[in-house]
């Protein structure tokens, strides 16, 4: 059987996957000897503020402030951020710890990539993925790719170029972006590329002393290794897509040496085991996670079918719904205790997790909400008969 198939069987509640997730990390710290750092994020949950972002700061420092060993592993899961805030996280473990690994179960894209490449060691599997190195930027209150926002204007480009003539649908926007838009952009990517050379030179090859000759390694053939990898992972030409899968085979394949933790089954284990609880966790309305072994951070998002925050009630909460389709409005109520009588006005939760609308029969599913529950109140539902 499966591990991902083991926890569904097992039928496990937020509070019982919380304590199992505590478990394979307090594992994974043992089995390796380190602190162990988790920074991960929904890549599902696009909608919500799942990038790298200033307002991870906060609780990134504070789950560091956990621990007290002078080597760390941060196990990553990201789709990439501001470059800006990767190397302010960098720079906060750099000054506590005089080792850093980074262990990427899932993927780590974009600015994840960049922040891997600080480490004196990169811990993947064959299933796991880097991605090229990019730089987000805000224009009109949106954040996105700056390859992407150079690939487009470098496409309208083309096809002025191919017709003769500007598309009319295009002036609305290329009257709000300046030649600075332009230069921020191509900056970022600049700055990117920057961060990896010198992380790549300053840690990962810190030990790459001779050559197989046996002459010495000089700080300046350091720095060209670390410049042509750091050009390999910024080079959109070779990947085509800023979501392409880097993998294993693509590093090594670019001479840039990494632990293949699929080689020592204990740890494969471990780190399996909780990635797949992580997923777990983030099918509630988390979808930013902050953690060491013995303590936790949420970022939750709100669910999209409630109407206001769940009202805990001594035994019980109370949480107003709404349909999706219909938009009908009920109240449902979630009890810790058995036999707690129903408020009026009140449904009570169904024991398989979802609701038909009373009004249109369109069925509602409230896994995400009772998980949301039971972590905020850290207590499981019960289900009364």
């Amino acid at each position: 059987m499966g591990i991902f198939a083991e926890y569904l069987e097992r039928g496990m509640s937020v509070p019982a996957l919380n304590v199992e997730r505590k478990k394979q990390l307090a594992r994974i710290s043992e089995l390796r000897g380190r602190d162990v750092l988790v920074y991960a994020a929904d890549l599902r949950k696009g909608d919500a503020p799942i990038a790298i972002v200033y307002e991870d700061m906060l609780p990134f420092t504070d789950q560091l402030s956990n621990l007290s060993g002078k080597k760390v592993d941060v196990i990553l899961e990201t789709p990439g951020g501001f470059a800006e805030i990767t190397e302010d996280m960098v720079c906060l473990l750099r000054e506590k710890y005089e080792d850093v690994a980074f262990i990427v179960p899932g993927t780590a894209k974009s600015a994840g990539t960049i922040m891997a490449m600080a480490g004196d060691d990169i811990l993947l599997e064959p299933g796991s993925s880097l991605g090229p190195i990019d730089a987000q930027m805000t224009f009109q209150g949106k954040s996105f790719s700056a390859q992407a926002f150079l690939e487009g204007l470098d496409a309208i480009k083309d096809e002025v170029n191919q017709t003769g003539s500007l598309n009319h649908a295009y002036i609305p926007i290329l009257q709000n972006i300046s030649p600075g838009d332009i230069q921020h952009a191509r900056n970022g990517l600049s700055f990117g590329e920057q961060l990896v050379t010198k992380w790549l030179a300053q840690y990962k090859f810190k030990e790459w002393n001779s050559h197989s000759n046996g002459t010495p390694v000089t700080p300046e053939e350091r720095e060209a290794r670390a410049l042509a990898i750091a050009k390999k992972l910024s080079d959109h030409s070779r990947w085509l897509s800023h979501g392409r899968s880097i993998k294993i085979t693509d590093l090594v394949a670019m001479k840039l040496k990494v632990t293949d933790y699929s080689q020592t089954p204990d740890l494969l284990d471990a780190i399996r085991r909780y990635h797949i609880l992580m997923q777990m966790t983030f099918e509630s309305a988390v979808y930013k996670m902050f953690e060491t072994p013995t303590s936790q951070i949420y970022r939750m998002a709100q669910q999209a079918q409630q109407v206001g925050v769940p009202v805990p009630i001594g035994a019980m909460v109370i949480a107003e719904l709404e349909c999706a389709k219909c938009h009908a409005q009920q109240k449902v109520q979630l009890n810790f205790d058995k036999g707690v009588p129903l408020q009026d006005g009140c449904i009570r939760y169904p024991q398989g997790d979802e609701l038909p609308c009373p009004n249109c029969g369109y069925v509602l599913k409230l896994m995400g909400l009772r998980r949301q529950v039971e972590m905020q109140a850290k207590r499981e539902v019960v289900f009364d008969g």
